[in-house]
């Protein structure tokens, strides 16, 4: 029988069709509605055991984190999960996103990589996880076919990738936002990247608009250390894990000790926990383990394998170390008593100074032991302190909590060219002493100054550390560990001012007229 020409053909009909339609799942799987039915539906449909408790204390489990992700219950919704590397975080950013992307309808979600390279990485996660090998019936989900910049669900869900760019990040409003290796993006895209989200409902959950940010930690300035500094105020929630938290559970190939031989590398780190797993454990190969510690320094493999804390490199004051020159004393009748009932007898009371002149004041009361040890107490650090503001703090003696108003100091350690007068005759020098206090400088340069604090901070002769500053001193602490040269002039001896100098330069100025000519021939200007 011939067709009939106003009939469409099965083949226009099938073009005119949404592929949307051609293309429905073959399984509509259900959302999981508690941790123990996730971990369930990731062992069964992904064939993916996930550790659900962490090895150290302290630290979370990588099964934390995605339950934290996919269920919006928890606050605060923007999370930070710092790893080692190796740990995982871009294998299970893109678990993540495919919980997302199926069970929550019309989600949408970009993932926004320190490097290209970063970013296509966890896509092809995702692309290997939907691949009909792994689950046919997840497969069926996809509209079309999967490109390598996007993703798009048969429930109107899809995922994008972007690039590190200022045009790519301001003109998205999405849901979620999966920021991979936050420590190598650019601060101004970054600070841009916080304003792309909204909320939106997807089925049956109301996704909060949120940035989630996993990286390693391996610069001490870089950007993941102030994001995970947010963390402590409470506007995001910081997920932690070290190699020894995915390490697979330890057999009999592995002795902790072995009495004709040397010990297990990791029996420091471990302490024989890897024994105790219960099969499965994590995904890192032991014999990996072992072998990237015994290739890399001490250094880096506590700051990119253990996450203790940012990789020192590239810092101007490499050998500070907050476990051995920060403390806790109180100041009483010329000494100092430790919270074990020590007793360190004082020599003078000092202060230490920057005018801020164009950045932050900078105040610290300094306490110098008969011993030699210099000890920091106490700090001010504002912007916009005039010389008057900072006189009258001084002169008040700075009462804070927890301790009384601190005495007059001997004299202050300041910068050089605050003597120097201005068009009226003045200068920062002459205001201080016209207000009773007294001043001392040294002259010389920003390098001797620094080695003049290296030597307190770790001496030469292997003997103990003779600088030590107070807990309370938060924003000292923090610019002696971020103090850092520039990355882009590796042969720069002069650091990055960005802040951080500040509290440093105080300190300097103070510890060079200590070194130099000593408290009472440091050009003192007398009251």
């Amino acid at each position: 029988m011939p067709r009939d020409p106003k009939k469409p053909s099965r083949r226009d009909q099938a073009r005119r069709t949404p592929q949307r339609a051609r293309r429905a799942p073959l399984v509509n799987p259900s959302a999981p509605a508690t941790p123990d039915e996730l971990h369930e539906f990731l062992r069964e449909r992904l064939k993916i055991t996930c550790p659900r408790s962490p090895m150290l204390e302290g630290h979370a489990a990588p099964f934390e984190y995605l339950c934290h992700s996919f269920f919006e219950s928890a606050t605060p919704r923007d999370l930070v999960l710092w790893a080692n590397r190796g740990g995982g975080k871009t294998f299970l950013g893109a678990v993540a996103t495919l919980l997302d992307l199926v069970f929550k309808p019309g989600i949408d979600i970009r993932i926004l990589g320190g490097s290209a390279d970063q970013s296509r990485r966890m896509l092809e996660h995702l692309r290997a996880l939907f691949d009909p090998a792994t689950d046919p019936h997840l497969a069926a989900m996809v509209e079309g076919g999967m490109t390598g910049r996007r993703i798009r669900l048969v429930n109107g869900s899809s995922v994008e990738i972007l690039s590190q760019s200022h045009t790519s990040v301001r003109g998205t409003r999405v849901q979620i936002l999966r920021c991979d290796e936050a420590d190598l993006f650019k601060k101004d895209v970054w600070r841009a990247a916080q304003f792309v989200t909204r909320s939106k409902r997807c089925g049956p959950f109301m996704v909060a608009g949120r940035v989630e940010c996993l990286s390693t930690m391996h610069r001490p300035h870089g950007i993941m250390h102030d994001i995970v500094a947010e963390c402590a105020a409470g506007s995001r929630r910081l997920f932690k894990w070290g190699v020894l938290d995915v390490l697979e559970t330890c057999g009999p190939a592995h002795r902790c000790t072995a009495p004709d031989g040397p010990d297990c590398p990791l029996l420091p780190e471990c302490a024989g926990r890897a024994k105790a797993t219960t099969p499965p454990g994590g995904h890192f190969i032991i014999a990996d383990a072992i072998g990237q510690k015994r290739r890399s320094s001490l250094g880096d493999w506590q700051a990119e394998m253990l996450c203790l804390r940012p990789r020192r490199s590239g810092a101007v004051l490499e050998d500070f170390d907050p476990a051995r020159h920060v403390g806790r004393w109180r100041f009483s009748a010329g000494s100092l008593r430790t919270d074990l009932g020590g007793f360190i007898p004082c020599a003078s009371f000092l202060c230490g100074m920057d005018f801020g002149i164009r950045g932050d004041g900078v105040i610290l009361w300094a306490s110098l032991a008969e011993s030699g040890d210099l000890y920091i107490l106490d700090e001010c650090i504002r912007p916009g302190l005039t010389i008057h503001q900072q006189a009258d703090l001084i002169i008040a003696g700075n009462p804070g909590e927890g301790h009384e108003p601190w005495p007059l100091p001997q004299w202050i350690g300041c910068d050089p060219s605050g003597a120097n007068q201005d068009h009226h005759g003045r200068s920062c020098v002459n205001t201080l002493r016209e207000r009773g206090l007294a001043t001392a400088h040294s002259r010389g340069g920003l390098q001797e100054g620094l080695e003049f604090i290296r030597a307190r901070l770790r001496p030469a002769d292997g003997s103990p550390p003779r600088l030590f500053i107070h807990d309370r001193c938060h924003k000292l602490i923090e610019a002696m560990t971020r103090y850092h040269y520039p990355e882009d002039k590796p042969q720069s001896l002069v650091p990055v001012k960005d802040g951080h100098d500040h509290p440093v330069d105080a300190l300097r100025y103070l510890v060079r007229c200590l070194e130099t000519r000593g408290a009472a021939k440091a050009g003192v200007y007398a009251r």
